[in-house]
């Protein structure tokens, strides 16, 4: 069984141990202040050195059954007996606690705004962490609950407390989640300076010694992931930091090319969506009415039929609409875009179009009104049409 270092000062990172087993491209060692992955956080990497070597541990497994606590080296094993010295990787342990701790400070959080707010499942292991919540929390409780932790942890001075006790002793403590693990259990209390605490749960995880280190945790977004569950992604301590202060100077370059502060930037822009709608419209009234006038200025052939050539693709389908009775239409644009329109019984316009774009390659299809499709051979294309009317039956 391998001593786990973590548990009593999660802020060691530095130690001495001695390999005890030996296993492919793992070791185990007598003790460590590696963090194996388990209970949503991810494993801390680093560095076993000994005399004569040293290897990069890139990941760390705890084995339930025996209690050893495995470490995968990208290098040379030391053998069974060597003394080493271990070193974890400080910035990835401390990014790890500032979110399992933001974890457990979050959904105390929402539990204090509405009980029902209650924890289904968690993961730390990105940056954006995320809180499946029962309760179904809206706008205005995840709203509540991200309030309420920030003016909590500005105000309050909150440290960390990680007692072992007896399972038979959990009902003296206000455990915000009940917990399956029996004999001896590790609990994890965030703890106010009046000795009460803010949170109680049982974790084996690594945390921040003071809350305040975990702050800010910022709500980024909610999620409907199924029935009665709603997942809250979130963001804790320098990584949250560094995302806001990405995202503002973002937003403030991009209010700078509208000549607005960063706090005018949503209504320039909603401004600019209006803008945009007005602009569409009018645009759909002048498409219409440029179709329109191209259909007037094109005479029907001797078949009958109105055969447009068009540079724009977006006029394909108005040119094809309002057909006149008794006319047929087809309609060619740059690039292949094509249709029939029909407005006689004995014409169907999608079989007209099959039958076209059987000759020049391309799909499409479509009801007996109105087909469109593309086409392999535009050159093709007009002729193809015609030659299909001209052997259709006579009405």
């Amino acid at each position: 069984m391998t001593r786990a270092l973590y548990h009593h000062d999660p802020v060691q990172l530095t130690f001495a141990a001695t390999v005890s087993a030996s296993q492919g491209q793992e070791v185990a060692l007598d003790a460590t202040a590696f963090y194996p992955a388990g209970g949503g956080q991810s494993a801390d990497h680093g560095v076993l050195r000994w005399p004569g070597g040293q290897a990069r541990v890139t990941d760390t497994r705890k084995d339930k059954a025996t209690g050893q606590i495995w470490h995968t080296l990208d290098g040379p094993l030391p053998s069974v007996g060597t003394a080493l010295t271990g070193e974890v990787d400080a910035a990835r342990r401390w990014r790890h606690m500032a979110r399992h701790s933001g974890e457990h400070l979050l959904a105390q959080a929402f539990v204090r705004v509405n009980p029902a707010f209650a924890v289904d499942a968690v993961n730390m292991t990105n940056p954006e962490c995320t809180l499946d919540l029962r309760g179904a929390p809206t706008e205005a409780g995840v709203r509540a609950a991200e309030t309420l932790l920030r003016e909590t942890l500005a105000r309050q001075r909150l440290t960390l407390d990680t007692p072992t006790v007896a399972e038979e002793e959990l009902a003296n403590y206000p455990l915000r989640r009940e917990t399956k693990v029996r004999g001896q259990v590790r609990l994890v209390i965030f703890r106010g300076e009046d000795g009460l605490p803010f949170d109680v749960s049982a974790c084996g995880g690594t945390h921040v010694p003071q809350a305040s280190l975990a702050a800010p945790v910022v709500v980024l977004r909610t999620e409907r992931i199924r029935g009665g569950v709603t997942r809250v992604v979130f963001m804790a301590g320098e990584e949250a930091g560094e995302y806001l202060s990405a995202t503002y100077r973002e937003a403030r370059a991009l209010a700078q090319t509208f000549s607005v502060p960063p706090e005018r930037l949503t209504e320039r822009v909603e401004a600019l969506r209006g803008d945009a709608v007005t602009l569409k419209a009018e645009t759909a009234g002048l498409r219409e009415r440029l179709a329109h006038l191209l259909v007037e200025a094109t005479a029907p052939d001797g078949l009958g039929l109105r055969c447009l050539e068009l540079d724009d693709p977006a006029l394909l389908l108005p040119v094809l609409t309002d057909v006149s009775a008794g006319e047929v239409r087809v309609a060619l644009a740059k690039g292949g875009r094509c249709g029939v329109a029909s407005a006689r019984q004995d014409i169907h316009a999608g079989e007209v179009l099959r039958a076209a774009l059987a000759v020049t390659g391309g799909k499409g299809g479509g009801r007996p009104d109105l087909a469109q499709g593309s086409t392999l051979k535009p050159e093709g294309f007009l002729a193809a049409v015609r030659a299909t009317l001209a052997s259709a039956p006579s009405s």
